[in-house]
C-alpha cells in the first residue's frame, strides 16, 4: 500500500467499473439482493487472494453459470419468492463444496488428468445449452409479455423499445467504443436505459417507481431479505436434493471456466499460476468465495475475464489493485441508497442487457468448440454434442425430470442431466476414426 501512486487507485476504480455491470446483473436478474452480491465479491474476491498466497491478480464475481438455476428457483414465473432464497443458498453452498473437491483431486492428481474429464466437446454444448435456456427470460423481461401470442399494447411496445434502445447501446458500445469505454459496455447500456426510462417517466409516457430509493436508509446491512411481508430477517440456508442436483453440477462447467480465466489471466501477467500457487490453491479459493456467498445470501463467484482485460490494457499486474477494488465493492454494498436506485432498475432495461449477455453464453459454448479444432465428421464428436443439446434444452423445457424416493421428491434439471450424459459419453464412446 505505501508504494502505491495515485493512479493506482485510479485503476482500482478501473477494475471496479470493469467487474461492476456483470456482478450487479446477475442478482438483479435471479431476484437475489445486488447490494448482497457487491459484498459478497469484495470478501469472495479478499478470502481468494488470501488462499493464493496473495500472488494472483483475480476479481471474483457473480457468475452468468448458474443463473438459469437459481432464476428458477428465486424467481419463478417471472416473480421473487423471498422464501425460497435460503433454498437456493443451499445449493450455491453445494456447488462450492464441488469445488473444494476439484482443488483436493487437483492436488492429488494433478490439473492435467483432471481436465481429460472436462474435453471441449462436453463444455461447449453445455455453456451452450445455459445461453440458450435464458433466452426466454431475456425476451420476457424485454417486452413483459405473458405469452407470445399476447396482442401488441403500448406499454408493451414502449418496453420493446427500451430493451431496444438499451441493446443498441450495448452493441456499439462493445463493437466502436475504445480505451475504457470498450471494457464496460454492460454499465453503459444499464445507465443509457435507466436514463431514457427517467426521461421517459418525466414525459408521462412510462411509470417508475422511486419509493425503495426515497424510502432507504443512507447506511444499510445488507445481509438481510425482505419476506412476502415486506419484513426483513436473516436467510440461513436450507439444503433440498431437488434444489442441489440443479445447482451443484453446474460448478463442472465452472471449473473449465475457471481453468480458462486462471491459464489467460497466468498468459497476462506473464506467469505459471497452475505451478505457484498452484490450481488446487485457485479452486479453493473459489470454493470458499462461493460458499460464503450461499451461506450469507448471495450469488455464486467465479473469476472474472473482465478483470483480465483490465489487467492486460494497463499492463498493471499488481494483485494490491485487486484488493483495492474488493474494499470499494464491500463499502459500496453497505450503502443503503445506492442498493435502492440497483433495484429500481427496469425489467426492459435489464431485458436489453440480458439478450445480448445470453446470447454471448451460447457464442462462447460455440466458439469453445470451434477454438479446439474438433473433429465433426468423426460420429463420436456429433454424437456428444447431439446428445448434450437435446437432453439439455429438451429437458430443461420441459422443467426438469421429478424421480420420487420414498418420501422424497428430487428434479433433475436439464443441465445436471447434460452435464452427466456428456462426461459419460465422453468416457465410453471410443476415440478412434469412423469405420469406412
Amino acid at each position: 500500500m505505501k508504494n502505491l501512486k495515485p493512479r493506482d487507485y485510479l485503476l482500482s476504480i478501473q477494475h471496479l467499473f470493469a467487474m461492476f455491470g456483470a456482478t450487479v446483473l446477475v442478482p438483479l436478474m435471479t431476484g437475489l439482493n445486488p447490494a448482497l452480491a457487491l459484498v459478497t465479491a469484495g470478501i469472495g474476491t479478499l478470502m481468494f487472494h488470501a488462499v493464493t498466497k496473495f500472488k494472483v491478480p483475480v476479481f471474483l464475481g457473480s457468475s452468468f453459470a448458474f443463473l438459469a438455476a437459481i432464476t428458477a428457483i428465486v424467481k419463478p414465473e417471472g416473480i421473487v419468492v423471498p422464501e425460497n432464497v435460503p433454498l437456493a443458498q443451499g445449493g450455491i453452498i453445494a456447488a462450492g463444496m464441488v469445488y473444494l473437491l476439484f482443488s483436493l483431486l487437483a492436488y492429488l492428481v494433478g490439473s492435467d488428468r483432471m481436465k481429460k474429464f472436462f474435453p471441449p466437446v462436453v463444455t461447449g454444448p453445455v455453456i451452450v445449452v445455459i445461453g440458450i435456456g435464458l433466452s426466454s427470460t431475456a425476451i420476457n423481461d424485454s417486452t413483459n409479455w405473458a405469452n407470445l401470442s399476447e396482442t401488441l399494447s403500448g406499454t408493451t411496445l414502449i418496453n420493446i423499445g427500451i430493451a431496444l434502445f438499451t441493446l443498441a447501446v450495448v452493441v456499439i458500445a462493445s463493437v466502436f467504443a475504445k480505451g475504457f469505454f470498450k471494457l464496460v459496455p454492460i454499465l453503459i447500456g444499464i445507465a443509457s436505459g435507466y436514463l431514457l426510462c427517467v426521461i421517459l417517466h418525466l414525459f408521462g409516457i412510462y411509470t417508475m417507481d422511486f419509493s425503495a430509493i426515497t424510502n432507504a436508509d443512507w447506511f444499510n446491512i445488507p445481509f438481510k431479505t425482505l419476506d412476502s411481508n415486506g419484513v426483513a430477517f436473516f436467510s440461513l440456508p436450507k439444503f433440498d436434493w431437488s434444489i442441489i442436483l440443479s445447482i451443484a453440477p453446474i460448478a463442472l462447467v465452472t471449473f473449465m471456466e475457471h481453468i480458462g480465466d486462471i491459464t489467460t489471466n497466468g498468459a497476462v501477467c506473464k506467469k505459471d499460476f497452475f505451478k505457484d500457487p498452484g490450481l488446487h490453491r485457485t479452486l479453493l479459493g473459489d470454493g470458499l468465495a462461493t460458499m460464503f456467498a450461499g451461506l450469507v445470501g448471495g450469488p455464486p463467484n467465479t473469476t472474472y475475464s473482465e478483470n483480465t482485460g483490465v489487467l492486460a490494457t494497463t499492463k498493471n499486474y499488481n494483485p494490491v489493485l485487486l484488493r483495492i477494488t474488493a474494499v470499494i465493492a464491500i463499502l459500496l454494498g453497505f450503502i443503503g441508497k445506492f442498493g435502492a436506485v440497483l433495484q429500481t432498475i427496469p425489467n426492459p432495461v435489464k431485458g436489453g442487457v440480458e439478450i445480448v449477455l445470453f446470447g454471448m453464453i451460447a457464442a462462447i459454448g460455440i466458439r469453445t468448440l470451434a477454438e479446439s479444432n474438433l473433429d465433426f465428421t468423426h460420429s463420436r464428436n456429433l454424437i456428444i454434442v447431439a446428445l448434450i443439446l437435446v437432453f439439455g434444452l429438451g429437458i430443461g423445457s420441459l422443467g426438469g425430470i421429478l424421480i420420487n424416493v420414498g418420501t422424497v421428491s428430487i428434479t433433475f434439471s436439464g443441465l445436471f442431466i447434460a452435464v452427466l450424459i456428456g462426461v459419460i459419453a465422453n468416457i465410453f464412446l471410443p476415440n478412434v476414426p469412423d469405420a469406412e
